[in-house]
């Protein structure tokens, strides 16, 4: 049997002790680089449905313990898909396991499957309609336990618990950080192409979970989520001239980024959420400015003739990577974060735009204009272009936590419908993200605490 030294905690998803299945459970395990994929892209990975003690009735939806925990092995089995390292199979396709099992696999039972790793589960209710997920990860060949995690989460972040599986097991396999607990503003589009209705949305990575956040009444375009998920800064119509705000999710309350009157768009939060960097246009000069998040006095950090716009901050906040059509056309351009040392990065012909530097600081992410609109990224310093996208109009590039992924979007010709896709960095594993109407401007945020 289980220990019972689980314990509930107060917040909304807890991570906690989980039960050992050997004295002497390893501390290693598989260690690695995703630099050379082809030793990962056929590692199987078996997902049965994850155990309960007892069947019962939960708030959740579904709505018993037996089916949440079929459902948690496919939405694990779901995110290890599709990223070009892992060949996981879910529970619909394997045998059931036992809640004994969950902790004390039975290894020979997978071997003749072709699985080299397991991943077992239970999932429990508490008297106070909480509920407790255990995630075990096994490597079958060395019969081993690789890691473990336990989450307390109330009904309705059930799928939390499988995101946060799911990147034990990415990173345990990988060697690299998480990013399935994260979550995504975007605009939602609903209308003709001459009279699109667009609002301000969000859903978690795999498009789970979405909801409106604006009416419509306005345009939205452009949010940005605090790195602490508790606002949104965005572009909008509100009262008829672009302006930045800021929502705050907990209130539903929202402020102008500035008092100015002049159009203001194309808002980043800094690192650390201390800043927010935006562009404005005065007299028919466009210039980034850099304004305090609770409000101040803005510092301008270009003042050169044309349209700065799309300023975007290096992961330790020292730099700012933004475009510029100051040499006549739409151009990549890096600078100090107190806008000295402003200089170009892209001189491979084309067009560059929306630039937004990778969380891991070595890589910027643009669209590359040169006949269709594609997904390309280069180093800082303006070399090693690579294409990772090649459609009629895809634009907007966002990173992954990890720096691994890339989302944008896609219009289609001729009809102005807009999808959210995603590629990795080597340009290979291209999906679109299901939403439940066309989408544009995707911002991935940060791993949820």
């Amino acid at each position: 049997m289980l220990k019972s030294a689980l314990y509930a905690a107060s917040a909304a998803l807890a991570l906690i002790a989980v039960p050992a299945i050997a004295q002497d459970a390893p501390t290693g395990g598989l260690t690695g680089s995703v630099s050379d994929e082809s030793e990962w892209q056929d590692l199987g990975i078996a997902i049965p449905a994850f155990a309960t003690d007892r069947d019962v009735p939960t708030p959740a939806a579904p709505r018993t313990t037996g089916a949440l925990g079929r459902e948690l092995s496919r939405v694990i089995t779901a995110d290890l898909k599709n990223n070009g390292l892992f060949r996981p199979v879910g529970p619909d396709a394997l045998p059931t396991i036992t809640f004994r099992e969950a902790t004390a696999p039975q290894y020979g039972k997978w071997s003749p499957l072709g699985a080299e790793m397991l991943v077992h589960g239970f999932v429990k209710a508490g008297a106070d309609n909480q509920l407790t997920v255990g995630c075990y990860l096994y490597d079958i060949g060395l019969q081993q336990e690789l890691a473990r995690e336990g989450y307390v989460v109330s009904p309705g972040d059930w799928r939390r618990a499988a995101h946060k599986c799911a990147d034990m097991v990415y990173s345990r396999l990988s060697g690299e950080d998480p990013f399935f607990d994260s979550r995504i503003a975007y605009i939602a589009e609903t209308g003709p192409k001459d009279n699109r209705v667009k609002r301000l949305a969000i859903m978690d990575s795999d498009g789970a979970n979405h909801s409106f956040i604006t009416s419509g009444s306005t345009t939205a375009l452009t949010p940005r989520y605090s790195p602490d998920y508790s606002k949104i800064a965005y572009l909008s119509y509100k009262d008829g001239n672009p302006r930045i705000y800021i929502y705050d999710i907990a209130s539903k309350s929202q402020t102008l980024v500035t008092q100015s009157g002049n159009p203001t768009f194309a808002p980043r939060w800094s690192p650390d959420g201390r800043y927010i960097l935006y562009s404005m246009a005065v007299s028919g000069n466009t210039d980034i400015y850099r304004v305090p998040a609770t409000g101040g006095q803005p510092q301008r950090l270009t003042d050169t003739p044309g349209i700065d716009i799309g300023g975007s901050y290096s992961p330790d906040g020292r730099q700012i990577v933004f475009e510029s059509d100051r040499s006549g056309s739409q151009q990549v351009y890096v600078m100090n974060a107190d806008g000295t040392g402003q200089r170009r990065i892209s001189f491979f012909g084309g067009r560059a735009a929306t630039p937004e530097w990778s969380p891991r600081g070595d890589q910027i992410a643009f669209t590359h204009i040169a006949g269709n609109f594609k997904i390309a990224t280069m180093s800082p310093g303006g070399g090693n272009l690579r294409h990772l996208t090649d459609a009629w109009q895809d634009e907007a590039p966002t990173w992954s936590p990890n720096g691994r992924i890339i989302q944008f979007f896609r219009t289609t010709r001729n009809s102005g419908q807009s999808e959210l896709w995603q590629v990795d960095l080597t340009g290979d594993n291209l999906r679109r993200l299901d939403t439940p109407v066309d989408a544009s401007d995707p911002s991935w945020g940060p791993v949820l605490p």
